[in-house]
């Protein structure tokens, strides 16, 4: 991150609550996936699966779509265009891209330099999401896609994100629950019969070692307890948890113990920050 880019991140006086959209907003915010399909709706969920689906052939087509996606379902709660937006772990950059493209002065905090890469964008840094490199209170929104799952101590990794967020802003936090069929990631769906056991079926299948490994950079991460720990905390609202890509029912499936650990699939929750 340039020193520029530092400046404009822990300087910067904030502006107004992101609240919903009363009709007006940017041009190349609202050019987005949700003009093509509604979010929830069958041919979304389908858009989206067939691109995950070849995420390894194509990962440019497949995080460009779920980025655009994203983005939608943040300016769902007001235009970015303008905003200071952190991005805890989005590895590549596909959504701080994506932010930025909106109008957002978007920042990348990822602590992997493999998935930095070797020329990383503008607005990245090197940074660890438990101890991220910014003052209290410099963001509008704070975002986490798909990273929840990766880090040992979730409740220390939320509150981070809580505290560089404003007063008034927006925490958006996705992550794949454990017992959802992709919980086991490259390995899933055989994670049900045992992480040691689906890890060595990868190697048998695929002659090359899995990328994750459980209790080192997977961890087991569950709908239910994470849904109470937010709920418990003093200084955020709960706006939505939902499921982030069922079709249907996408609010109502995590309401119902049991059924929510395996059928959310993926876990969405849009927190603001209080006063």
């Amino acid at each position: 991150m340039s020193s520029a880019d530092q400046r404009a991140v822990t300087g910067a006086a904030p502006p107004g609550p992101l609240d919903r959209p009363s009709g007006s907003s940017s041009s190349a915010g609202r050019a987005g996936f949700k003009d093509r399909f509604k979010d929830p709706s069958f041919r979304r969920s389908l858009s989206l699966f067939r691109a995950f689906m070849q995420e390894q052939q194509d990962p440019e087509h497949c995080y460009t779509l779920l980025a655009r996606d994203a983005a939608d379902q943040v300016e769902a709660y007001g235009p970015v265009d303008g905003r200071t937006v952190v991005d805890v772990g989005g590895g590549a950059g596909y959504f701080t891209a994506e932010f930025r493209r909106r109008g957002a002065q978007a920042y990348l905090f990822e602590p992997d330099a493999a998935e930095l890469g070797a020329a990383p964008g503008p607005g990245a840094v090197r940074a660890d999401g438990y101890l991220l490199p910014l003052a209290d209170g410099v963001a509008d929104v704070a975002f986490s896609s798909n990273v929840l799952e990766h880090v040992d101590d979730p409740v220390t990794f939320i509150s981070e994100m809580v505290r560089v967020t404003r007063p008034g802003g927006l925490i958006y936090l996705s992550f794949t629950n454990w017992y959802s069929p992709w919980g086991g990631h490259e390995w899933a769906p055989w994670h049900y019969l045992g992480a040691d056991r689906a890890v060595a079926r990868y190697r048998r299948r695929t002659g090359k070692a899995a990328k994750h490994t459980l209790g080192e950079n997977l961890f087991a991460v569950h709908v239910g307890p994470t849904l109470r720990q937010v709920r418990a905390r003093d200084d955020v609202n709960v706006l939505s948890a939902r499921s982030r890509y069922w079709p249907f029912l996408a609010e109502a499936v995590p309401k119902v113990p049991v059924l929510r650990e395996v059928a959310t699939w993926n876990l969405l929750l849009i927190l603001r920050r209080c006063a």
